[in-house]
């Protein structure tokens, strides 16, 4: 299945796809967020016995980038729950390539919170993944 540069909500599914299906593999249950508009997409409960410490749910805002793509549009509230919640919150940004996907995901992405009068900011994804902790890159 290949996908047209321009074709954003596809790229979008196949993203949240691919995250629902990791987390599902890493023994977590996640849950799609995204019409609740909370700042993240993912809700994963990490069940007690794969628990390190007191944090029982993930919260994972995904980011769905078409192959080649080079920045990344994150909105002020996405911004604002991961440093809010740095221990919760992770990044999952997902390049999309037909029907193969590559995720990493990232602890901490963030520095500074956004300007007030900012609605959302661009990064670069290699100094995203440069800054941040990343837990897990396939």
């Amino acid at each position: 299945m290949a996908f047209c540069q321009g074709d954003k909500r596809a790229i979008e599914l196949a993203a949240m796809n691919a995250v629902m299906q990791l987390e599902q593999a890493f023994g977590y249950l996640p849950r799609d967020v995204i019409a609740q508009k909370v700042g993240y997409d993912v809700e994963s409960t990490i069940p007690p016995r794969l628990r390190s410490g007191e944090a029982c749910l993930r919260f994972i805002e995904v980011k769905g980038r078409a192959k080649g793509a080079k920045t990344v549009t994150v909105s002020k509230n996405e911004i604002l729950t991961g440093l809010n919640k740095p221990e919760e919150f992770l990044l999952a940004i997902v390049e999309v390539d037909g029907a193969h996907t590559h995720t990493v995901y990232l602890k901490r992405p963030f520095r500074n919170p956004p300007d007030f009068t900012a609605t959302s900011v661009n990064f670069d994804i290699a100094d995203l993944i440069r800054n941040a902790e990343v837990i897990y890159k396939a």
